[in-house]
């Protein structure tokens, strides 16, 4: 049942009328109101919690919000547009309901006319890109025809400017976030282009790199409930074999080694390129897996780019001769120590389990290397101490159905060491875990209830 909303006039008309009527300090004022609309059910998610400040002339009547101050004098076009503009973009940095009431108070239009007026001027210009940035986040709705067209246009005319660059990619990716139809306006104006140029021709700039893979990997999305269908598997193709993405994103990781938060987004990505079987070959072949195993053997104490590495392991897996590659290279072990060291963290532990889990699926020598390494011992111990991570479970329990799928070998080893009583609890507790637990306790050779919904005969299927 979704919640009752207010609007933030009615919200500071509470605020001020607990000051005026009761008397209390603003502080109070403003905690009385919070708990007043909270208590009745109400969200406040994007409502502004903030006394609202006196306006330049001090009359009482025309107090506002400070963002809103900021933008009737960029309406205005005062000569403080400079001041303006930055105090605007922090205060929506702030959080979502500054960014929410600025946009219900038209500060889009005024924003873009700001940054298309200042586009000669490169500080101005950056600042007004920064603004457009802070307010369309997570409000993609905001861009139009011609806000589409200034970003294309703006990431055309500075391309050698590297912060300006990374500014406007920031805008197309919250403008791509949950909007099928925005990715597909801005793909057809030629923005995939300009994200792998921005890669190529600023290989040695971490932040721009990092965007743009950002933005890259959001064409990639299929995250809007609107679309009834989306154009993601079509960006991917695009990326990778219209504007070479993979060696683009695979030179740039290695050119930042020493980076984890942009291999992070570099392997990400990656990994939401792996959509057709050659791909993930051409991964392999041009050097990302190397770099991944690499990575793993090197940069172990990041618990996120651990993950993500395993996630592109897992991506790129879904190709039976890049599992034998994987391999090959000795990256069970490394799977298995990343776990081990990250056994707390159950993001890792699901991504380890699952990468595992893609090497031994129809692979029996690669099942047989993963129990040699410890595979199994380290999923169960991760199973243990992450009972209520569903996606733990899940995996894990996959993991265990994989290695005993095609051979029966490793059965009684996995149940000594209390495989049945996890997977059975596992079942038990979460749902989404009952199909593919039940068919690792099958496979197990364990006694496991098997309802037969339908048997083909007159009536309907059973709940």
């Amino acid at each position: 049942m979704s919640k009752r909303r207010i609007t933030q006039e009615t919200f500071d008309a509470a605020v001020r009328e607990n000051m005026e009527e009761f008397e209390m300090d603003p502080d109070e004022a403003l905690r009385e109101a919070v708990e007043q609309f909270e208590s009745q059910g109400v969200d406040l998610s994007c409502i502004v919690k903030v006394v609202p400040a006196a306006s330049s002339n001090d009359n009482q009547e025309e107090q506002t919000h400070e963002v809103l101050q900021a933008l009737e004098s960029l309406r205005l076009g005062n000569n403080t547009a400079t001041a303006d503009i930055k105090c605007f973009t922090e205060q929506c940095l702030l959080g979502f309901a500054q960014r929410y009431l600025a946009a219900q108070k038209g500060a889009y239009p005024v924003i873009l006319s700001y940054c298309k007026k200042s586009v000669e001027e490169r500080d101005c210009a950056l600042a007004g890109l920064s603004a457009l940035a802070a307010l369309t986040d997570g409000q993609p709705d905001l861009l139009d025809k011609e806000g589409r067209q200034f970003l294309v246009d703006v990431l055309q005319k500075y391309q050698a400017d590297s912060s300006l660059t990374c500014v406007a990619i920031c805008v197309v990716r919250h403008c791509c976030i949950k909007h099928e139809q925005n990715r597909q306006d801005l793909v057809k104006g030629g923005m995939l282009p300009l994200l792998t140029g921005a890669i190529t021709r600023h290989s040695d700039c971490a932040a721009l790199v990092k965007e743009a893979s950002w933005a890259l990997r959001v064409m990639t999305f299929d995250d809007d409930v609107r679309a009834t269908f989306g154009h993601a598997h079509e960006h991917a193709k695009s990326i990778v074999l219209e504007h070479n993405g993979l060696k683009i994103l695979i030179e740039a990781a290695q050119a930042h080694l020493s980076n984890t938060s942009a291999l992070s987004e570099l392997c990400a990505t990656l990994s939401r390129l792996a959509v057709r079987n050659e791909f993930c070959q051409d991964i392999c072949d041009l050097g990302g897996l190397k770099f991944m195993m690499t990575l793993l053997a090197d940069s172990y104490e990041s618990p996120e780019l651990v993950r993500q590495v395993l996630s592109a392991i897992r991506a790129i897996a879904g190709n039976d001769d890049v599992k034998d590659a994987v391999v090959n290279a000795g990256g069970v072990d490394l799977i298995v120590i990343a776990m081990n060291r990250h056994i707390n963290n159950p993001a890792v532990c699901e991504q380890a389990c699952a990468c595992l889990s893609v090497l031994a699926l129809r692979k029996p020598n690669n099942c047989k290397v993963i129990v040699e390494n410890g595979g199994v011992i380290a999923a169960v111990q991760a199973m243990k101490i992450h009972l209520g991570s569903v996606n733990v479970q899940k995996q894990a329990c996959m993991l265990i159905r994989n290695l005993v799928a095609r051979t029966r070998n490793y059965c009684q080893q996995i149940l000594e060491l209390g495989a049945e009583a996890l997977i059975c609890q596992a079942v038990q507790t979460h749902e989404d875990c009952s199909d593919i637990g039940k068919a690792a306790l099958r496979d197990l050779g364990c006694k496991v209830e098997l309802r037969e919904l339908w048997t083909g005969k007159h009536g309907s299927i059973t709940n």
